[in-house]
């Protein structure tokens, strides 16, 4: 009955295994799929960086600077995000609801007399950079949380075939080998008691037959 149960934890160890790796092959190609997609948004986002520090640098080199420090302060602002979740792979990941912070003209706050094409350039530029910002936040924050999955999963992979299942099939070989010795044992027994019957049997064919007077 132990040899029974250890092999059916050796089975449902194995079945867990090969369970935990199938999610862990799902879990990587999800994995490499959104680093696709978030390497393309660093992408993007570096050469928005890089125009929207351009549109300043025109700005402050052509502009009054009393004008560009009014229209960002006017436009200084706290920024509400709707963030749900959502499973990948029964892992929990961040969803933001796509709401653009570009503004029109009129939505910034500012003056439109005291500002100049320049202003609302710039402002238009930071707010697209932001929108990438906020984007990839999203994706980076999905594919950490995969990527610890993923590294939970080896790691229970590695426990299951390196330590469990091997330990099992140890215990199991223990009492296999202790089965087999206990039926050579039985088996030595029983040749060693049909001896002695057959000893006995034989030396009770052997004795003479009394034969009364006639």
């Amino acid at each position: 009955m132990e040899l029974i149960k250890k092999n059916a934890q050796i089975k449902l160890a194995e079945q867990g295994r090969d369970l935990l790796r199938e999610k862990m092959d799902a879990l990587i190609q999800e994995f490499f799929h959104i680093m696709v997609s978030v390497s393309k948004s660093r992408e993007e986002l570096e050469t928005a960086a890089i125009i929207a520090q351009r549109s300043l640098c025109v700005a402050e080199a052509v502009d009054d600077l009393t004008a560009l420090k009014s229209a960002s302060f006017a436009t200084k602002r706290s920024l509400t995000l709707d963030i749900r979740g959502k499973n990948i792979m029964g892992v929990p990941v961040p969803l933001v609801e796509r709401k653009t912070v570009t503004k029109s003209v009129l939505e910034r706050g500012y003056s439109m007399i005291g500002t100049s094409g320049r202003i609302d350039e710039t402002a238009e530029r930071y707010e697209a950079a932001l929108d990438l910002i906020i984007g990839l936040a999203e994706t980076e924050t999905s594919l950490r949380r995969l990527g610890d999955e993923i590294q939970m999963n080896r790691r229970r992979v590695n426990a299951l075939e390196q330590v469990l299942i091997p330990e099992l099939k140890k215990q199991a070989k223990y009492i296999k080998i202790a089965i087999e010795e206990r039926e050579r044992e039985d088996l030595y027994r029983l040749k060693k008691v049909k001896k002695i019957l057959e000893r006995r049997r034989n030396a009770t064919k052997k004795q003479p037959t009394s034969v009364g007077a006639a």
